[in-house]
């Protein structure tokens, strides 16, 4: 199990959950099966109580920023370049060295009130651990933000969940953090079944969770620039409800309302940050289950079939789909069959990449 938190250094909770969670391990003696490796993430910007100091350490982890991070010099690299590069020794050493599955698991909290959930790419082996925990799972943000470090471990096919735990100064924030790294050692065996009573946690989280939706997809994400003069509407929470018209916030160019019924998540109450909120809808668990069935026939293999739809000759882990032809549903038949929406090839063009899975994962 790897973890890492305080990627935003002005999300501290994450670091003291883990420093509960070891302490624990080490006090009650208990035997560890494989290996947990925790991380602090930005330690300059921790120290400053800053999301960031010079770039958002979550957001250059693609492999073209990648590319250029390597290529820059000691001279001309920020803070947040020194940290990434540390980091990524660290997370290719943990993988190289494995000799299991690896559990990658990213804490973060936010800005607004609410409960904890879950983001995930979403395979089956993500979606059977986030699932397992209770809290709320959100499928498709990997596809709106770019160059999080869950793409980074999603594109090495490895089990990857990002933690949202709540309010960054909430008194409950770090209880939750910590209620769900017990519950993901115990259910993936990094230590034995039964060493630690879960039923405080999974109380704690129930409480936490309250009545919020089970199962949501990211329909819209609203991103700011500084010029925009974004300031989010007061009183919203994650998952909170709200109708179309309603006002959300506002910007340089005026008033910004819902362009339909949705919930909102992760509003944004502080200075530092690109994203001023995300759209979702509730997602009905007969789609998972249905979708489980789907990918074991692999009926995404007559996908290259359908009017509109050829396959990527640069990439044959992607596919192109014409939305002039293929107009009816296509982003929603893709997800079923497990393939994430990228970036549009041109005014006509859809691209879908396959997300896979190793097959160590399903011992998880």
């Amino acid at each position: 199990m790897l973890v890492i938190a305080g990627l935003h250094g002005n999300e501290p909770a994450g670091v003291h959950a883990v420093e509960r969670v070891l302490a624990a391990l080490g006090a009650r003696d208990v035997p560890v099966r494989g290996r947990v490796v925790a991380l602090a993430g930005n330690l300059p910007a921790l120290a400053e109580g800053r999301r960031f100091l010079a770039r958002d350490l979550n957001r250059g982890w693609g492999a073209a920023a990648l590319a250029t991070l390597r290529e820059r010099s000691a001279a001309a690299r920020s803070p947040e370049d020194d940290q990434q590069a540390e980091l990524l020794e660290r997370f290719e050493d943990a993988l190289r060295t494995a000799t299991g599955p690896v559990l990658f698991i990213d804490l973060h909290s936010s800005s607004a009130d609410g409960p904890p959930f879950l983001c995930l790419a979403d395979t089956i082996d993500n979606r059977r651990l986030g699932l397992a925990t209770g809290v709320p799972i959100i499928l498709g943000i990997e596809e709106t933000i770019d160059g999080a470090a869950l793409e980074w471990f999603g594109a090495r096919s490895v089990a990857a969940l990002a933690a949202e735990g709540g309010r960054h100064q909430h008194p409950d924030t770090v209880g939750n953090h910590e209620a769900l790294l017990w519950l993901l050692l115990d259910r993936v065996g990094v230590v034995p079944r039964g060493a630690i009573d879960l039923t405080p946690h999974r109380a704690h989280l129930r409480r936490a969770v309250g009545d919020a939706p089970p199962i949501v997809e990211i329909t819209r994400r609203h991103a700011i620039t500084p010029t925009d003069c974004f300031r989010m509407a007061p009183g919203f929470v994650n998952f909170a409800p709200a109708v179309r018209g309603q006002l959300l916030a506002h910007d340089a160019n005026g008033e910004v309302r819902a362009p339909y019924a949705c919930r909102v998540l992760l509003p944004l109450y502080q200075p530092q940050g690109d994203d001023g909120f995300f759209l979702a809808r509730p997602v009905a668990r007969f789609w998972l289950t249905l979708a489980v069935w789907l990918r074991a026939l692999r009926v995404d293999a007559l996908l290259p079939f359908l009017p509109g739809v050829r396959r990527d000759p640069g990439d044959p882990d992607t596919l192109l789909a014409d939305r002039r032809v293929a107009r009816w549903f296509t982003v929603e038949v893709f997800h079923l069959l497990g393939y994430r929406r990228e970036r549009p090839r041109g005014a006509s063009l859809l691209a879908f990449t396959r997300r896979r899975s190793r097959p160590a994962n399903r011992q998880l």
